[in-house]
């Protein structure tokens, strides 16, 4: 399959706008990711919805979509930084019009439950940034930071295990060795499993499938992966990366449930023969790297770890 369009590259100068799709965020709590922005010669645009609160998200369903919807058609806006996961991304999906994103294509960028618009986002040819979001961001670390903005401005990089801005070799697992290359997809593994069904739902066959996710039981985490064994959403992949399954536990530490996230994932994933590596630098954890959901990339696994790689974008 070929790589998905790339929305074009920032350029100092340019708007990016940030819009709370989800949880309820205050500008206080944005100060770091507006300063990083800046930083980059950017400048920052911020949706209606940050300051207010409905329950816990940044207002109702159509509120914050007509946020989103705004960014979405601003001719000045070329990227869309959502604040902050949480939940609610996929209450705007019925009053969205993606299709404009078609016509003018800008970056979009989030993780966790942003998956949802990288899903929505795939399913119509068009790439997205896999990301951590302006929440939070000076606690995250450099690295997180400078493959967001290479991202951003259309500079290639590699995500590697060891060496100079890798992470290091300890960290990423590999459990079986090998190189490929696909169109990467995936994100959230939560979303994933409950956008099957949905017009957001994703084919990974034949692509490089990236998961991770954060603070569930681990039976909970086994019926999800069961549900895309069963799907054969793990037969036909070309690899597949596993990033911070953070914070997994049983219901009941007196009673568990007998296997770890990293043997969950290997159970459903059984008779293939694809590279396969864990604890890769994304997801819910310090050193979230950026991924370019859509792109063309190589992923190469050791013994010693995993490589994986994201051109510079075209020049017309």
């Amino acid at each position: 399959m070929n790589a998905l369009q790339r929305p074009p590259a920032l350029k100092p100068g340019d708007t990016i706008a940030i819009v709370p799709t989800a949880r309820a965020i205050t500008i206080e709590e944005l100060r770091d990711g507006i300063a990083l922005a800046g930083s980059w010669g950017l400048r920052v645009k911020l949706g209606d919805g940050i300051g207010r609160k409905h329950f816990q998200q940044a207002g109702t369903a159509k509120e914050r979509a007509a946020d989103l919807q705004a960014a979405i058609d601003d001719p000045q806006v070329k990227a869309i930084w959502c604040a902050r996961g949480g939940y609610g991304t996929v209450h705007l999906m019925e009053h969205l019009r993606l299709s404009a994103l078609k016509r003018s294509p800008k970056w979009l960028v989030g993780f966790s439950d942003i998956t949802v618009l990288h899903n929505a986002l795939h399913n119509m040819g068009l790439c997205s940034l896999h990301a951590q979001m302006p929440f939070m961001i000076a606690a995250k670390s450099e690295d997180c930071r400078e493959t967001l903005r290479k991202a951003l401005f259309g500079e290639g990089f590699e995500i590697a295990s060891g060496g100079v801005g890798g992470a290091s070799a300890a960290e990423v697992v590999a459990h079986r060795t090998g190189s490929c290359e696909g169109v990467l997809t995936g994100g959230n593994l939560s979303l994933l499993y409950a956008l099957r069904g949905t017009p957001y739902d994703i084919d990974p066959a034949g692509k490089i499938l990236f998961i991770e996710d954060l603070d569930e039981l681990l039976y909970h985490l086994d019926r999800m992966a069961m549900n895309l064994r069963l799907a054969g959403w793990f037969k036909n992949l070309e690899g597949l990366i596993v990033g911070g399954m953070s914070d997994m536990h049983n219901k009941d530490e007196n009673d568990p449930f007998g296997a770890d996230a990293k043997e969950i994932i290997l159970r459903a994933t059984e008779g293939t023969d694809y590279p396969v590596c864990f604890n890769f630098p994304a997801g819910h954890i310090a050193d979230n790297r950026a991924l370019v959901m859509g792109a063309k990339t190589k992923l190469s696994v050791t013994d010693t770890g995993a490589t994986l790689s994201f051109g510079a974008a075209r020049t017309s």
